[in-house]
């Protein structure tokens, strides 16, 4: 389970509206068969994997990180071709709380005769599966707020001079999580001042990031939709709405990448799930331009907490990343 996990995290940031799954074949202690979720959502890891395997898949235990799917859509489920291939047992990591699946996979894998084995490595499953779920149990994306500052917090100078806080090793670690989420936020004044590429840059990636500016007013001049900068889209609303829409386009992983107000009201309305950070070894004083803006707290028990979850070293930065409570 835990190398179908591995293949699985291929697909992140890639297969939106679906999840990012892996699947391994394994019969007699050997792998027959692997796949994972390709861009865009199909085909299924499921089918990739037995249709690598072949004829050596009757017989097999797959292992699966969520459970496989039971409805019709662009393509049979996933769970009648496993059974159609004679594999003899099934593990899966997840159920899949979509309500087309729901346990029916499972089921129907039962009722064939396949033996069936749930929840291995179902924690790391759900970690690398927080996106889909949130799209899925709360109707929004699963929310990143990337924060590179200085040791006191600080984004830009007064002038709004940013160039670089952080150092390459760290900008090019920003871009690998890039790749790993659906979309890249921005406030629409981050946008106006910086005109950002909001793209992965650096890594091969089977698709751009979806970019989205939270702004009232008309799109400064970004590059237009090609090969190297994925769709753009002007969002505008509440931060709860704004997530409500994106979630109902499909989109499961966004990371925010600023600016301050944007960050603020985000963390306001409850709705940022991980804080990463990378904070540079200098301190640029009061007058600079904080991380987040104002919040309008009072009190300290209004101020929402994170649990540490990694940090360490990039180069001369220091990364941190943090998951809610």
């Amino acid at each position: 389970m835990a190398y179908a996990l591995r293949l699985a995290r291929r697909g992140l940031g890639n297969v939106w509206p679906n999840p990012a799954v892996g699947c391994v074949l394994v019969r007699d202690g050997r792998v027959v068969g692997r796949g994972w979720t390709q861009p865009g959502g199909r085909p299924h890891a499921e089918r990739m994997a037995l249709d690598a395997a072949g004829p050596p898949a009757a017989g097999a235990t797959a292992y699966v990180t969520l459970e496989p799917c039971a409805h019709h859509g662009r393509t049979p489920p996933c769970a009648a071709g496993l059974v159609q291939s004679g594999v003899a047992r099934v593990v899966t990591a997840l159920t899949d709380p979509d309500p087309r699946v729901a346990g029916r996979g499972h089921a129907m894998l039962r009722e064939a005769g396949v033996e069936v084995t749930e929840g291995v490595l179902a924690a790391e499953a759900a970690d690398l599966q927080a996106g889909f779920l949130s799209r899925i149990l709360k109707g929004r994306p699963f929310v990143t707020l990337k924060l590179a500052s200085s040791l006191d917090g600080r984004i830009a100078m007064a002038s709004g001079e940013s160039r670089w806080i952080t150092g390459p090793a760290a900008r090019a670690h920003v871009h690998a999580l890039r790749a790993q989420h659906d979309a890249i936020m921005v406030g629409g004044a981050t946008a106006r001042a910086d005109l950002p590429h909001l793209n992965v840059r650096g890594i091969q990636t089977p698709q751009q990031p979806v970019r989205v500016v939270v702004s009232h007013q008309a799109l400064p001049p970004l590059p237009p939709q090609d090969g190297d900068h994925g769709p753009l889209w002007r969002v505008e609303g509440a931060p709860g709405d704004i997530l409500a829409d994106l979630g109902s386009r499909g989109i499961t992983r966004v990371f925010c990448e600023g600016g301050g107000r944007l960050a603020a009201s985000l963390l306001q309305a409850g709705l940022v799930d991980q804080l990463v950070g990378y904070t540079a070894g200098l301190a640029m004083g009061a007058d600079a331009r904080p991380f987040v803006g104002a919040t309008g707290w009072s009190q300290l028990a209004q101020v929402p907490r994170f649990d540490l979850v990694e940090t360490k070293v990039i180069g001369g930065d220091l990364f941190h990343r943090w998951r809610a409570r």
